[in-house]
């Protein structure tokens, strides 16, 4: 039975993209894949994490993390297909309290690239789901995973970590809700074809925004990009005129000069009858001239307004990271006093067990001996025997969950060897030295 948690793994700090993408799982493998981490020896239970970020093999284990790392190291290079010398140097090995603490931190999106992000947590239940379904998660992994989304949970509604935005194209996304109640009926203008206005641009859809326009300088390229997101392409020199029918102008095109002046936007707003518009510059040269920004109606960000924008955003959620980090330190503290409890569930329950069977023998030989008793005299000796036996079990109990936590080391093979005690398997509810909160399912 798994006792410890061993993960193995890379993410987007220790390895390149190139390299995850071939340590990737895809959905398709993830049951077969599975099957095999469980052939590992020591490998009790096993779960699988990959997303673009990271790859990761969550197991639980009964052996010495080098050990099982190694198993798993040799598993990654085979099923993967990839060189283990391309790959190892690259590798994390956490076990026992710093894996625990490091499922909890991915969980809770304190590890991901932007800090704070949703999709991880979802990511994880689905491919956790995966190992419930192909039959490779037990009693350890089930805990740990469960108690990683309440984690999660916890964190999302007890601190703001998610509530602002870091990214420059996220930023500028977001600061368009200052200005407009709702972005289903706006158009979008990309000016230009570059990376970073195209991630501003899906995040404006994805934030519910209507029609997006595309001119680049060269046509087809504007076609090219608008059939991505659904829009208009318009030739490049006939940008003024399109410009009044645009809410929002996301300008990275290259330019020795500004594009766009005050005096064409005036003309614009004239037509638009003073309709409020947003333009996000993130072309240096500078699309738009920062005289835009005198108008009335017109709001402009350039590249060093959403930096500091995004810079003190990410102030923001480092503080409200800490608040996180210390949520999940208190809830790896618990996770450790139960998993160090598993050790001795068996121990307590073949106890009580043997105590049990011992009390209702004595009882009925001495109810047989007895003529005439009424049951109420017999329930009322069945009450009294049990709670002698209870007060008497009371404190070596006690001090075997101690044990769970290292106070008591080896006082669970020393009751066994005082009351002969034959062990078996326990689930993960048998006399389970935890609060009983249930878990989180969501």
């Amino acid at each position: 039975m798994a006792r410890d948690l061993c993960i193995v793994g890379v993410n987007h700090r220790t390895a390149p993209v190139a390299l995850r993408e071939r340590l990737a799982f895809p959905a398709s493998g993830l049951v077969a894949a599975l099957g095999d981490l469980k052939k590992i020896p020591g490998v009790h239970e096993a779960a699988i994490v990959s997303t673009c970020n990271r790859v990761e093999i969550v197991a639980g284990t009964s052996l010495p993390p080098d050990a099982v790392a190694g198993g798993i190291e040799d598993f990654l290079a085979r099923v993967r297909e990839v060189e283990r010398a391309t790959f190892a140097p690259h590798l994390y090995v956490h076990h026992g309290r710093a894996a625990i603490r490091h499922l909890f931190r991915v969980a809770a999106s304190l590890d991901s690239m932007v800090v704070g992000e949703p999709q991880i947590l979802g990511q994880m239940k689905e491919q956790y789901l995966a190992a419930a379904t192909a039959g490779t998660s037990g009693t350890v992994l089930h805990k740990a995973f469960h108690r990683a989304f309440t984690v999660a949970k916890r964190v999302r509604t007890e601190t703001g970590i998610a509530s602002k935005a870091v990214s420059v194209a996220s930023v500028a996304a977001d600061l368009t809700r200052t200005i407009f109640e709702t972005l289903d009926d706006k158009t979008v203008l990309l000016i230009g074809a570059g990376k970073m206005s195209q991630l501003v641009a899906r995040h404006l859809q994805a934030r519910g925004c209507g029609e997006i326009m595309v001119t680049t300088r060269t046509f087809d390229n504007a076609v090219q990009l608008a059939r991505e997101y659904g829009g208009t392409p318009i030739p490049f020199e006939r940008l003024a005129e399109y410009l009044k029918h645009a809410d929002i102008v996301i300008g990275s095109a290259g330019a020795a000069d500004h594009l766009v002046g005050p005096a064409v936007v005036q003309d614009v707003l004239r037509a638009r009858k003073q309709k409020p518009m947003f333009f996000v510059d993130l072309a240096v040269p500078r699309n738009f001239d920062p005289a835009i920004n005198d108008l009335d109606n017109v709001y402009v960000y350039d590249m060093d307004d959403l930096a500091r924008t995004s810079a003190d955003h990410t102030g923001e959620r480092e503080r409200e990271a800490e608040r996180a980090e210390a949520i999940v330190e208190s809830e790896v503290d618990r996770f450790v006093q139960w998993l160090g409890g598993l050790d001795v569930v068996p121990t307590i329950v073949a106890l009580r067990q043997k105590i049990e069977t011992i009390r209702q023998g004595e009882l009925e030989k001495a109810l047989a001996s007895l003529q005439d008793q009424a049951p109420r005299h017999r329930a009322l000796l069945d009450v009294l025997t049990s709670s002698i036996v209870n007060k008497i079990l009371h404190a070596p109990l006690a001090s075997l969950k101690r044990e769970g936590t290292g106070d008591e080391p080896d006082l669970a093979a020393s009751v066994r060897r005082l009351f002969d005690l034959e062990l078996r398997e326990t689930s993960a509810t048998d006399d389970e030295p935890e609060d009983g909160e249930p878990e989180d399912h969501t």
